[in-house]
């Protein structure tokens, strides 16, 4: 078998490729590409004999890690604003390293510079790690700001917030910092400032074994959910909580139908095609305002068969009163119960009502204004009569007790007692009731018979005594009166007599 000889192309030389210098003046390649491939400088942590279970939250690990790559694109922008030799890509792996070690510094140090100035004015503390971690990096942004985004307005624009987010993206793109070494970064800054040990694993074993054997069943284990279409990763003790609110966890309906459906979905399903979601009764319109399930109209309507008749009756004969309708319908559901109950729509019923109703007696309408319009004037009506009957009474005494009186005086002639009788009626009538009508005594006692016989007297004694030559002009009146009336009255029999 023959060797092969070695080639004597010229071109097969393995001398170093020449390299052209660029002249000193030139510019530097404008590049908006960052670079890639850099050697990560992850922190170091003191080493301990002991085996530790350095597993974290997971939740809270990837919040924090997607944290990074937005505050480092916000540096490398507002670092190189305004700058005509430098893009943010060509600063982004200098900038990166001093934000790592910025951030581990400033984490062993941040509880401890929070418990002393715990309570200062114009201090800011947080309890989460998240809020702490996310506080340091707007803090190092803050401090790479250039002079020309400082003094411009570029950092309040949209057109700023647009580099950012166009930055951050193309730096994910082009993997240049991967998300498993910002995790371990993550899980050391995460340690430092997690003091109660909430988002993390402290425990530590004394070998290895050990360590494995409790990495299984560590809490804080990292766990993806097992719900179709979900890809979210959590702790294991996070478990239920995630399984409560996963939108991709089918679940039954929640107005209680058979269906099942994943959860996201269930407000669209309750809403719209649900069988047991809550629509207004048929009739609504009438006045039924219950709410019923879709799937349950039916018995519904056959339930309260009775008070939509009333609902009708009552537009029917809006002025009659509520027990008039109530047994209107007890005779329309005697006549045709089954008839009514076919009717599932507001004008069917109307209609059906209305035909049955026509076909009995005529409704006798006795409205509740009516009602209570009678009872008042009933009990008003007792006092006015009583009390007008016993005037009447007392004025018929009163009028008895004078004609006894003037007839024992003298017998007059029946023209003569009459216009006397109109005199003395008219008189009577001309005095004050308050005078001329005793009072009445209470719990019907009888009024005495001297008050009856001489009401007179009681006049007399209730106005001013007269004077003598009152009384003396008085009876001499009185006297002549009464010969007047003797001689009338012989006059007038001397008068029939000849006439005889």
């Amino acid at each position: 078998m023959m060797e092969a000889s070695p080639s004597t192309d010229p071109s097969a030389t393995t001398d170093p490729p020449t390299t052209t210098n660029p002249p000193a003046n030139a510019d530097p390649p404008a590049s908006t590409e960052p670079p890639a491939g850099d050697v990560e400088n992850v922190p170091e942590m003191i080493k301990d004999p002991a085996f530790h279970c350095d597993i974290c939250d997971a939740e809270l690990l990837f919040k924090i890690t997607q944290a990074l790559l937005p505050g480092l694109a916000t540096a490398c922008v507002d670092n190189t604003t305004g700058g005509v030799f430098r893009s943010p890509g060509s600063v982004a792996a200098d900038i990166r390293k001093e934000l790592v070690e910025y951030l581990t510094q400033r984490t062993e140090t941040y509880v401890a510079e929070s418990v002393v100035l715990e309570g200062a004015p114009e201090t800011e503390t947080f309890d989460n790690p998240y809020d702490i971690i996310a506080f340091l990096i707007d803090e190092f942004a803050v401090s790479k700001r250039n002079l020309f985004s400082r003094v411009s307005a570029l950092l309040l624009s949209e057109r700023r917030e647009d580099s950012i987010d166009d930055f951050a993206q193309q730096m994910e793109i082009n993997g240049f910092w991967p998300v498993d070494k910002r995790e371990a970064i993550v899980q050391t800054l995460l340690k430092n400032v997690d003091v109660k040990n909430e988002y993390h694993c402290n425990m530590k074993f004394e070998t290895e074994e050990e360590l494995s054997l409790h990495m299984p069943t560590c809490g804080f284990r990292v766990m993806t959910c097992e719900n179709e279409g979900c890809d979210a990763r959590f702790s294991a003790n996070k478990l239920e909580k995630h399984d409560s609110v996963c939108p991709f966890k089918i679940i039954p309906c929640e107005q209680k139908c058979a269906a099942f459906l994943i959860r996201r979905e269930m407000d669209r399903h309750c809403i719209t095609v649900c069988p047991m979601k809550l629509v207004n009764c048929p009739f609504f319109s009438v006045g039924c305002k219950a709410g019923v399930p879709s799937c349950k109209i039916e018995e519904h309507q056959a339930e309260e068969l009775h008070y939509h008749i009333l609902y009708i009756l009552q537009g029917m004969y809006k002025e009659a009163s509520e027990e008039v309708l109530k047994e209107r319908v007890d005779q329309l559901e005697e006549k045709a119960a089954g008839r009514l109950a076919n009717a599932k729509t507001v004008r069917s019923l109307t209609s059906k009502v209305k035909d049955v109703d026509a076909k009995l007696p005529p409704l006798v309408i006795e409205t509740k204004k009516e009602e209570e319009a009678k009872e008042p004037s009933e009990t008003e009506a007792k006092p006015e009569s009583t009390d007008v009957s016993g005037t009447n009474e007392n004025t018929e005494n009163a009028a008895g007790t004078k004609e006894v009186v003037n007839s024992e005086a003298a017998p007059p002639s029946s023209k003569d007692s009459e216009e006397a009788k109109e005199t003395e009626t008219n008189d009577f009538e001309a005095k004050p009731r308050s005078l001329e009508v005793p009072p009445l005594k209470k719990d019907g006692e009888e009024v005495p018979e001297t008050e009856t016989k001489d009401p007179e007297a009681m006049l007399s004694s209730q106005e001013v005594p007269p004077s003598k030559e009152d009384s003396e002009e008085a009876s001499e009146t009185v006297v002549k009166d009464a010969e007047a009336t003797t001689e009338n009255s012989v006059k007038d029999t001397n008068n029939e007599t000849n006439e005889d």
